[in-house]
């Protein structure tokens, strides 16, 4: 079965953001994500299922965030590793999960 991505326009956003490196780095992650949402890592603490892909882009680390609701995959952000997870509830609110 594969997967439909639904891209929030904030996801869009940060994309146009990243280097090309990082860009060609995502999509190859992506493709696997299409084939397998539970592949990457859950996030714990939320009622949600609630994932992370890791990825570097100009030598920081940043995460991929997304929710599964079969059959559709909502990229949601893109957040610096630094920061942890303490923007994640903010987006979240800003995208209308709880």
């Amino acid at each position: 079965m594969e997967y439909i991505l639904n891209p929030s326009y904030f996801f869009l956003e940060q994309v146009e953001e990243l280097s090309d490196k990082a860009k060609r780095i995502l999509d190859n992650k992506l493709m696997i994500l299409k084939e397998n949402p539970f592949h990457f890592k859950r996030i714990e603490g939320y009622n949600l299922f609630i994932f992370r892909i890791r990825f570097e882009d100009r030598q920081r680390e940043k995460r991929l965030i997304y929710l599964v609701d079969k059959p559709k995959v909502f990229l949601l952000c893109i957040l610096d590793r630094d920061k942890e997870y303490k923007d994640l509830k903010k987006y979240l609110r800003k995208l209308g999960y709880k």
